[in-house]
């Protein structure tokens, strides 16, 4: 546990986050008042205790007997931030021995700071100055940084942002639920006989969009959830033939499916994507080892995973991405590479390292007393074990993020062969063009010239079945449509 006490309701968030990316096995007991009374500390045996007391022009930050102090101006939040988090970070750095290798960032998308920066003219060597020197970042992070932006700003050309748009459709049925999956997904075995409800839904969203959208240009489609290949052969072929024959598809530049688990994957449905020119699928094993596989609870093996790979090439597809996860439940650095050697061996086309996150509602969280001493270790080693095999398979880097509670504080990167890179996966992170999204615990993402608004699709699926009109309705406040 560690025992955190600010004097002042002030930057608690930003706080917790780099007190978390120090020490991400611990639980974290804040208390605020006013002046330095500390006395409401948690009982419980406590790893440290630190104090961040905000005085009149100055911050000081202790722990563990190490003491730091910052001018400040409180008048400039921004600055006043990122001081505070100089002088956290100081100090914890101190007291560890570790430096992160994203230094003070704890945000979601770290590489939004130098596309500003390139935007506003600024030179590498000026970008990478001010990353080092306002947020500690190391340089292996930054050089990805620069690589990742500069690569965005190529891709992002052709995308229209004003009068362009793209598709997101939802299918929030798995085959089994991963232990630690947190998304909005329902097995399919209970909703097979359902799923014509289901489809009769999403069309009516289909049909609005279509029409009220009709003098926008298409340019991505994504398939996501869940596992769109959960539905059967003849329920994709008539959802696919909809979304078909209701959009102009005359400037669509990416059709994604997410086939995801293998064991959802059959020839007959990779011929329905081909029939309906989905050009680019994710066939995503999340690891190569046997035994990790069955501990979080997909129900395939690594054989399953070759085999519907293969099939795809067979069918000529061209573009397939693979999901891999490390800090997987006790998977060491071996098993990282071991997984790596095998993918080598594939040649994907993409690749996405996802770093594991675990949300409250995944089930390593929810069942603690089953899952709780399983080791979950991810590091910079790992991160630069999966860099350097993706490299070796002629990957490069094209977009990153990154998530709360993610292990060992790391990022999610996506690489990519000359030409396959993910155009809908820069879109969602970089939030320049707006998203219409369809289906159970979809969100509908509306950019405007100032601003970015969203409207939610429900999660439970009875419910999005029983109100499908209000999710209707949603968008078209959303939108100002009438």
């Amino acid at each position: 546990m560690i025992n955190i006490h600010i004097t002042k309701d002030l930057f608690e968030y930003d706080i917790r986050g780099l007190v978390m990316a120090f020490f991400p096995q611990e639980g974290i007991c804040l208390t605020k008042s006013e002046g330095e009374d500390k006395k409401k500390e948690n009982k419980e045996e406590a790893v440290g205790h630190l104090l961040v007391d905000y005085k009149e022009n100055e911050v000081e930050v202790c722990f563990s007997n190490i003491t730091t102090v910052k001018k400040i101006d409180y008048e400039d939040k921004k600055e006043a931030k990122i001081l505070l988090k100089k002088a956290l970070y100081e100090v914890l750095s101190k007291a560890t021995k570790k430096q992160l290798p994203w230094g003070t960032l704890t945000g979601i998308r770290p590489t939004k700071i130098p596309m500003a920066l390139l935007e506003e003219g600024k030179s590498e060597e000026e970008i990478t100055s001010y990353m080092k020197e306002q947020y500690y970042c190391s340089d292996r992070k930054i050089n990805m940084s620069l690589e990742i932006v500069k690569r965005e700003k190529k891709l992002l050309q052709k995308i229209d942002y004003k009068d362009g748009y793209s598709l997101y459709i939802g299918i929030p049925f798995c085959p089994t639920t991963c232990v630690y999956c947190s998304f909005t997904s329902y097995p399919i075995g209970k909703w097979e006989e359902r799923m014509e409800e289901y489809l009769q839904a999403l069309f009516k969203e289909i049909e609005f969009t279509a029409e009220y959208f009709k003098d926008k240009k298409l340019n991505t489609i994504y398939f996501g959830g869940g596992t769109p290949t959960t539905l059967s052969a003849s329920h994709l072929d008539v959802l696919l033939n909809k979304v078909c024959t209701s959009f102009d598809l005359s400037y669509l530049q990416e059709f994604t499916v997410e086939a995801g688990r293998p064991d959802s994957v059959t020839k007959e449905k990779l011929k329905v994507l081909k029939k309906y020119g989905v050009d680019r699928i994710s066939i995503n094993p999340q690891t190569m080892k046997e035994e990790t596989l069955t501990l979080i609870g997909r129900r395939h093996t690594v054989e399953d995973v070759k085999r519907v790979y293969e099939m795809a090439r067979e069918l000529g597809f061209d573009n397939i991405n693979m999901d891999l996860i490390v800090g997987l439940p006790n998977e060491t650095l071996e098993d990282v590479t071991n997984t790596m050697k095998e993918i080598l061996k594939l040649k994907p086309d993409n690749i996405t390292i996802h770093s594991l996150a675990i949300k409250r509602a995944a089930r390593l969280n929810m069942y603690k007393e089953k899952y709780g001493d399983l080791k979950l270790e991810n590091s910079d080693e790992t991160m630069n074990i999966t860099e350097e095999y993706a490299r070796k398979m002629g990957l490069t880097p094209y977009y990153l993020y990154r998530q709360k509670n993610m292990s060992g504080n790391m990022e999610n990167v996506g690489y990519a062969a000359e030409g396959k890179a993910g155009l809908y996966n820069i879109l969602i992170m970089e939030e320049k063009q707006t998203i219409v999204a369809l289906g159970a615990g979809s969100s509908t993402k509306a950019v405007f010239e100032d601003r970015i608004e969203r409207a939610e699709n429900v999660k439970d699926v009875d419910t999005y079945l029983e109100k499908i009109d209000e999710m209707i309705d949603r968008k078209k406040r959303l939108f100002g449509f009438k």
